[in-house]
């Protein structure tokens, strides 16, 4: 089925516009955009070169896709965002695309971000997230499947979250937060094993128990975490739900939050 645009949308002709689409009044779209099926493009929304978007996607009023980096080190160049299928995007969203030439931001599929969330240069995240209103993410970052932000959420540049963790609300960090954990306060710190995700997620009573006892000697024990590891793998009986949390933090950079 064809797609119905708008006469007062100001679309490129360059632009490439799947089937079955709507794009309302006041809509921009520039020259270098995909847009896949079946999206519906509400009024006041810019799509901005470098935009590559799947199907199903939903995009409210006043979002800005594609928007230039805010980055010191951006010179002009090429670079994409790229958002998969099933995404709901709500009111003044702001996604930058890449800093440099043949980077890309990456946004999975079935996201829910909501009113006011900005998500910066650079940053890739997973599948099946949801970011809560006014939500800021920095350049770089990198977001597992899964993850939940409360709202006004910070998180700075180059950090990691990993795949089913909740960042509860006002929360600011600078350090990875490892998978399947509740993580807030001032400063930020562990809250625990995060069941209710882990539930919905269909990982067995047993494993949460084993995560809950792996992160007992993170976060509780009197070891460096470097021993911490050492003893998960000792202790702690296989899943990939361990190995996720032990590479995990073994690629941190950072170092992971602290304990409470």
């Amino acid at each position: 089925m064809a797609s119905q645009i708008s006469d007062k949308a100001v679309v490129s002709p360059n632009a490439k516009i799947g089937n079955n689409c709507k794009i309302f009044p006041f809509v921009y779209i520039e020259d270098e955009v995909e847009i896949g099926d079946n999206c519906i493009i509400f009024p006041f929304v810019s799509i901005l070169n470098g935009t590559r978007m799947g199907s199903d996607n939903k995009v409210h009023q006043g979002t800005v896709l594609g928007a230039l980096p805010q980055d010191f080190n951006f010179t002009g160049e090429k670079s994409e965002l790229v958002i998969g299928n099933n995404n709901i995007i709500r009111e003044n969203v702001v996604v930058n695309r890449a800093t440099h030439a043949g980077g890309q931001t990456v946004i999975g599929n079935d996201n829910f971000l909501m009113e006011g969330v900005h998500i910066s240069h650079d940053t890739k995240v997973g599948d099946n997230c949801v970011f809560g209103y006014g939500t800021k993410i920095a350049g770089d970052c990198e977001i597992g499947h899964g993850v939940i932000f409360s709202s006004s959420v910070i998180e700075n540049a180059k950090t990691r979250v990993g795949k089913g963790a909740m960042i509860q609300a006002g929360t600011t960090f600078s350090k990875d937060v490892p998978p399947y954990i509740v993580a807030g306060g001032k400063p930020v710190a562990y809250a625990g094993p995060n069941n209710t995700i882990m539930t919905t997620m269909g990982i067995e009573d047993k494993v949460q128990k084993h995560v809950a006892n792996a992160y007992r000697l993170v976060f509780h024990g009197q070891n460096s975490v470097f021993d911490a590891v050492l003893q998960i793998n000792a202790q702690v009986p296989d899943s990939p739900e361990i190995r996720e949390i032990v590479n995990f933090i073994k690629a941190t950079k950072l170092g992971i939050i602290s304990k409470m």
